[in-house]
């Protein structure tokens, strides 16, 4: 009997040793990042004077906020005085998100605000707004992200709300200052039922609505009637593109500066980026290119071009591990080129600068 219930008692502990273990190996795999690279989310296009329009920057205000508010606004059109910080290539936040932040369909910060905090595949959990600022330091800026609550993503998170709430304020004409927030209130983000805004603006607009203003995100356009191209889009690069871009979309230096970004290469952003997806590049591309143009590309154009960009190399996905073929497997089953041969070169197959 003593060596029978030994044996029970020893059975019981295993059980609760591999029901242990089984936990870990799962919340291990539900932290992994598990992104799909979803696509970035847009509205349809609307009227122009549909759009919000931020108040003047001349009118941010005095104090600490509007101290916030600024510094902001001055990282975010040039964020390269993080360079080798918290940024690793040579881009601005500005270069995806025309205009300072404020054009719409350009992913304008004024209408992203409103969208979190939300869900993202990319990391499989809920977002709130400096951790979707995080994600673009990580990867369209090829670099390391803020700590959260840190002053850059406050700063940040200031601006992207003073630039909404002024907006909506002057939209639904409501007199005075923009309301000051806690740096804990801002980095949450405006997708929120307890987030605080004018009663005419919270009887106007649902959260969701908020979540989902015109000019949000780049519009989707449609497919292209032929299979994008890179060689086609070579030739558009060539005619319309290379100018400022330069003619191995190393961007174009003045001063020292690359005042206009470079496309691919080791200074552009790295393949976790949203904009290494074809269709996305297509649809920024078609809304906001040329830049000041006087002319808009084709349908086509753009997905050729879009193609054309994408075709090159680029620095590392961070979630590399040494194995190129298993990180397309899980992370890059759409619309882009990490994984394939190009030249004799596989796309992707560049080690990180930590690797």
């Amino acid at each position: 009997m003593n060596f029978l219930k030994k044996v029970l008692v020893a059975f019981a502990w295993l059980t609760v040793v591999f029901a242990a273990l089984f936990s870990y190996v799962s919340l291990a795999q539900a932290t992994e990042l598990q992104d799909k690279q979803a696509e970035l989310t847009s509205v349809p296009k609307s009227a122009a004077g549909e759009y919000l329009k931020p108040r003047s920057l001349a009118s941010i205000p005095e104090g600490e906020f509007g101290d916030k508010v600024r510094l902001g606004y001055k990282l975010f059109v040039d964020t390269q005085q993080l360079k080798d910080k918290q940024v690793g290539n040579e881009l601005n936040c500005s270069n995806c998100h025309m205009n300072a932040g404020q054009q719409a369909n350009a992913s304008p910060l004024w209408a992203a605000y409103f969208a979190y905090p939300a869900y993202r595949k990319k990391n499989d959990k809920v977002n709130s707004y400096e951790e979707r600022l995080q994600g673009c330091f990580t990867y369209s800026m090829n670099g390391i992200a803020p700590g959260k609550g840190s002053p850059e993503l406050v700063a940040l998170s200031a601006y992207s709300y003073w630039l909404g709430m002024s907006g909506l304020m002057d939209k639904y004409q409501v007199a005075g200052a923009v309301p000051e927030l806690s740096d804990e209130e801002l980095v949450k983000g405006g997708k929120r039922a307890d987030f605080p805004v004018p009663e005419v603006i919270k009887q106007a607009l649902t959260v969701e609505q908020r979540a989902k203003l015109p000019g949000k995100g780049f519009p989707s356009i449609d497919k292209p009637k032929l299979a994008y191209s890179p060689e086609r889009g070579k030739v558009v690069y060539g005619a319309h593109c290379q100018t400022c871009h330069g003619d191995n979309g190393q961007g174009v230096e003045m001063k020292g500066v690359d005042s206009l970004p470079p496309l691919w290469g080791e200074n552009s952003f790295n393949w976790g980026a949203g904009m290494h997806r074809v269709n996305t590049a297509a649809y920024f591309i078609y809304e906001n290119m040329p830049f000041a143009k006087g002319f808009q590309l084709s349908n086509q154009e753009a997905w050729d071009v879009a193609a054309y960009i994408n075709y090159h190399q680029r620095p590392q996905d961070p979630r590399f591990k040494g194995d190129v073929q298993g990180l397309k497997d899980k992370y890059h089953k759409h619309q882009g080129y990490y994984g394939e041969e190009v030249s004799g070169s596989v796309l992707g197959s560049e080690k990180s600068k930590e690797n």
